[in-house]
């Protein structure tokens, strides 16, 4: 008798050691980002000036879940769902109707061969360009995530020269293994408008990273709307490509890119040229400098936008910031804009 219970109590306890693994092998993560600012702004081509108390100084404020499981022999399986917020006002989303999980909604599996995801995700366009300017994703203050994709609905009548968001739904996306720095992603969005599905959007990036070197490139050719659901034909037919890269000499990092943009139903295309430096200063912060200027073919307009500022890391996780901003477009009123604010990520 003492036997058996002795055969059952290993053999219970050799399940659950078996059950903790197996456990152990998933994950789930709460993460996201919290980023709100105090500021005076106006773009190029404002009537006004607003002070604001805003959300998304340097990063768009973000929350989620994102998790993985170990299905062994080395394949992976890995899933996202991730939503904006503006903090400053607990509003869902970056603007009205944003989808609500419009950063992250997606599933795939990944392995020795690479990655294979479906879902929403990042567009070909969005990684290339931020680590190819100094002040990253910062949709209020860096000048290139400006040009790119932030239309001003002002007298200027800016428009983003991105076609079609920095996320895409309806999406498969192929990642390539690392292949001694060098990693491709290669993105097709399905239309889903019925009876057409010629009507697509495709795009490729790279990114190369060696020591203090790193490049970047994309290319979009987009006919779809994002993040519209379900997505909404464009009207036409638009294309952009951009390369850039930086090089750290570790008393500075200097960022450059080039890239252009045009649309099959116009004459005028986006020229974009930035240039870029951060330069540590002090043990925890860095001066922050971006230029960029993009010139319109045909209707020679062109905007210039300088922005320098100062990022001080309080830790890991949490840094606070001061930003200032010039902004000129041909045949408007300039744009300057100033902030303060602090950044936590969880």
């Amino acid at each position: 008798m003492k036997k058996n219970l002795m055969a059952l109590s290993l053999s219970l306890g050799g399940a659950l050691l078996c059950a903790t693994a197996a456990h152990a092998q998933s994950s789930v993560q709460l993460m996201g980002l919290t980023d709100v600012y105090v500021g005076s702004l106006k773009n190029a081509g404002d009537a006004g000036r607003s002070a604001v108390v805003g959300s998304g100084g340097m990063t768009t404020s973000w929350f989620g879940f994102k998790g993985t499981e170990d299905l062994g022999g080395g394949l992976r399986a890995n899933f996202a769902l991730t939503s904006f917020i503006k903090v400053d006002s607990g509003v869902q989303g970056r603007f009205p109707n944003d989808t609500f999980f419009s950063r992250d909604a997606n599933v795939g599996l990944a392995g020795s061969f690479g990655s294979v995801t479906l879902g929403r995700g990042m567009a070909p366009n969005f990684l290339p360009s931020i680590l190819a300017n100094p002040l990253g994703d910062s949709f209020t203050f860096a000048p290139l995530i400006l040009h790119m994709n932030v239309p001003l609905f002002n007298a200027s009548s800016w428009g983003s020269t991105t076609p079609s968001d920095t996320g895409w739904s309806n999406q498969i996306t192929y990642s390539t293994p690392n292949m001694g720095g060098l990693t491709a992603n290669l993105q097709y969005q399905f239309g889903g408008i019925a009876g057409d599905s010629s009507k697509k959007n495709v795009g490729v990036n790279a990114l190369y990273f060696s020591g203090p070197v790193t490049l970047t490139a994309f290319y979009e050719r987009d006919q779809m709307s994002n993040p519209a659901v379900p997505s909404t034909y464009l009207g036409t037919t638009k294309t952009d490509w951009m390369v850039g890269g930086a090089y750290d000499f570790t008393v500075v990092k200097a960022f450059a890119s080039y890239g252009q943009a045009k649309a099959d139903n116009s004459p005028d295309k986006a020229k974009t040229t930035q240039l870029g430096v951060s330069v540590p200063a002090g043990a925890t912060g860095k001066v922050l400098a971006s230029w960029a200027q993009t010139k319109m073919s045909a209707t020679d307009v062109s905007r210039k936008t300088f922005t320098v500022g100062y990022d001080y890391f309080l830790s890991k996780r949490t840094d606070l910031y001061v930003m200032a901003m010039n902004d000129r477009i041909t045949h408007q009123t300039t744009g300057t804009s100033v902030g303060v604010g602090v950044r936590h990520r969880f």
